[in-house]
């Protein structure tokens, strides 16, 4: 598997020296964890057709708070890497044979988003408001 960093900071989430691990399944309830001590959560997707870590993602992320790696692992193909961001995950461990060019590339696909995300407070229409009445 390749691994490609969904965010411009890799050097970010280098785990320091004792901090742990954790792998969750899909029927995980992330909001029961002790997070305290944990650099990375893996996250897995069993079929690219399973959602429910991206619902993790998005709870350790805001309700959470969780600032470490979040790490998508298995069945993950590059035609997901760009929600899988939005949603809060910051590398991912892509699915045998698919393309690490290929899924760069659909990250910069986009350079603002109308909805907010699990990174981003405000949307596209919020910052043009907020800088329209600045000037």
């Amino acid at each position: 598997m390749t691994t490609i960093f969904l965010i411009a900071e890799p050097d970010r989430f280098t785990l320091g020296f004792g901090e742990k691990t954790l792998k969750l399944a899909p029927t995980d309830d992330p909001e029961g964890l002790d997070l305290a001590g944990v650099g990375r959560v893996v996250l897995e997707f069993p079929r690219f057709t399973d959602g429910r870590a991206y619902s993790q993602a998005w709870l350790l992320r805001r309700r959470l708070r969780f600032a470490g790696d979040l790490r998508a692992s298995g069945d993950v193909r590059v035609d997901h890497v760009l929600q899988m961001r939005r949603c809060g995950f910051s590398s991912a461990e892509l699915a045998p044979g698919e393309d690490p060019a290929l899924a760069l590339r659909l990250l910069g696909a986009f350079s603002a988003h109308y909805q907010r995300d699990a990174l981003q407070a405000l949307n596209l229409r919020t910052s043009a408001h907020r800088a329209s009445e600045a000037a």
